[in-house]
């Protein structure tokens, strides 16, 4: 009995001793060291809501000049890539054979008319014959019906002559537009035929000039809704130079939308009065819509997306994180428009919310700080 009564109270002592030793091991540290993170303030500015996308400059008018009549090249007025203005003379060609077919119908027409004189005064005598009885009605007939074919044929000539000197007048080329001359295909001493190909020349108007670019279908109804209001604002950015870019305005908006694309095209028109847009050249094209007044932006890389959606973690004046859902608008470079959720002022984390968890304590990196991070840049409608 006592060797049965030992052996229980060694069994306890070493089962208390056993719970001693698990509970010294389940012992949790006093706190969670502070999250390192980066943050940034929501900054309140007036937001210009845009629209990007890449365009291709166009002639505001491209000519392809033609010959049209046929004929030897005589002599060439320009020299290629010059500026030239509406009515200047481009080329000549050898005038000698329209004008000997002028001259011809000049003589056509003279010798005409004095057959024409003769038939009417014979006519105007066979008249007065007839009242006297001296010749018959058919004599008269005859003589008054020849009378007016060559009077007819008097009007054949004038338009002859009219026609001969349009022809004449297509040997000198003049330009149809002010513009600047492209490549000359065709030399001095070459033959030329009627509308034949290739173009002698391409004079393209440069001033102003169009820029061609299609948006998504998605924009198409803000960009109707404000261009009803007024003239819309565009912007045509050129690679290297972007600081300088030219402005316009919206001039065009197609009738239809790509059903292949899902695109709908749109035409800025701009001065380019310094000739930094050339036919052919892309270039990156900003179109303002409207300027949100107060918007509330802060960097994209602080919007996460959980479960519940979109969410940001701010960080209260206790150095605490906040989970907070909120609803974001457009994002241009890198920043973000806040529809609701977070308020000017609030700093807001944008690097190391993988570490958090709501309630955290936090500590700003080495270096930064809560303050703004610049201004808040123009947004896009892209991201809608």
């Amino acid at each position: 009995m006592r060797r049965f009564i030992s052996i229980a109270c060694r069994s306890v002592i070493t089962l208390v001793c056993l719970t001693f030793i698990a509970c010294g091991k389940k012992e949790e540290p006093k706190g969670r060291p502070p999250v390192p993170v980066s943050v940034a303030a929501a900054v309140q500015k007036d937001v210009p809501l845009q629209v990007r996308a890449i365009g291709n400059v166009e002639a505001y008018n491209s000519v392809a000049i033609k010959s049209q009549v046929n004929g030897t090249i005589a002599r060439v007025h320009f020299t290629e890539g010059q500026d030239v203005q509406k009515g200047a003379l481009l080329f000549t060609i050898d005038p000698r054979p329209f004008e000997a077919a002028l001259r011809q119908a000049e003589a056509n027409l003279a010798r005409d008319l004095a057959q024409m004189r003769n038939a009417q005064e014979q006519a105007r005598r066979y008249g007065a014959l007839l009242k006297d009885g001296i010749v018959t009605q058919e004599q008269y007939d005859q003589l008054k019906a020849n009378a007016e074919a060559l009077t007819a044929t008097v009007a054949a000539d004038r338009a002859s002559i009219e026609n001969a000197r349009i022809q004449l007048g297509y040997c000198y080329i003049r330009s149809p537009i002010s513009g600047r001359t492209g490549n000359l295909a065709i030399n001095v001493g070459n033959m030329v035929k009627a509308n034949d190909v290739p173009v002698l020349v391409t004079i393209n108007q440069i001033n102003p000039i169009y820029a061609t670019f299609a948006v998504p279908e998605r924009d198409m109804v803000d960009i109707r809704k404000y261009l009803a209001m007024g003239k819309l604002k565009v912007e045509a950015l050129v690679t290297g130079e972007e600081a300088k870019p030219e402005e316009g305005s919206v001039s065009f908006l197609d009738n239809t939308v790509d059903t292949a694309t899902g695109t709908i095209k749109l035409k800025g028109t701009f001065a380019n009065q310094g000739r930094r847009l050339w036919p052919g050249q892309f270039v990156n094209i900003l179109v303002t819509l409207t300027t949100r007044a107060n918007a509330v932006v802060i960097p994209s890389q602080a919007v996460q997306t959980g479960q519940q959606g979109q969410f940001v973690f701010v960080v209260k004046p206790d150095s605490t994180a906040e989970q907070r859902p909120v609803v974001t608008g457009i994002s241009h470079e890198g920043f973000t428009l806040i529809e609701k959720g977070v308020r000017p002022g609030e700093t807001v984390v944008t690097d190391g919310q993988m570490r958090l968890v709501p309630g955290a304590k936090v500590t700003v990196k080495q270096g930064l700080g809560t303050g703004d991070r610049g201004p808040a840049k123009p947004v896009e409608t892209s991201g809608k």
